[in-house]
């Protein structure tokens, strides 16, 4: 698999994974490959900074750890408490809500990638949120 960075020829960026390079080139030889934005499938890839790894862990220091942690905590916080959990009924449930313009509620559960992928693909803005233990906060 291989993740490249996309330009349409309006400057919206977005990322799509490919199998390989060669298939990357045959789907867009064939216009198979459009923005996410505005629908284009005049499409270039842009410059790309290759991901190196280490062997050696990034250390954080411990006071931004725990800062990121607090906010992530007040995050959950927050969503649980104007939100409605909907757990693995998620992908039905946003779509319901979607597809009914009158109905508006905030909603949140859980979904796999491919739920998820399959939702943006149907213009439904969905995220995902680190959910930090509330035990350790």
């Amino acid at each position: 698999m291989i993740k490249y960075n996309l330009k349409c020829k309006n400057k919206h960026e977005f990322e799509s994974w490919f199998s390989d390079s060669k298939e990357f080139e045959k789907l867009l030889k064939k216009k198979l490959i459009e923005c996410l934005f505005c629908k284009t499938k005049s499409i270039k890839k842009s410059i790309m900074s290759p991901r190196i790894s280490h062997r050696k862990k990034i250390n954080f220091p411990n006071k931004e750890i725990n800062k990121m942690k607090k906010d992530l905590a007040k995050l959950r916080k927050f969503v649980e408490k104007n939100f409605e959990y909907v757990g693995e009924n998620f992908p039905r449930e946003v779509r319901k809500i979607y597809y009914d313009k009158k109905k508006k509620k905030n909603i949140y559960g859980i979904t796999t990638p491919k739920e998820a992928r399959e939702l943006k693909e149907e213009g439904i803005d969905v995220a995902s949120i680190p959910w930090v233990n509330n035990k350790e906060n």
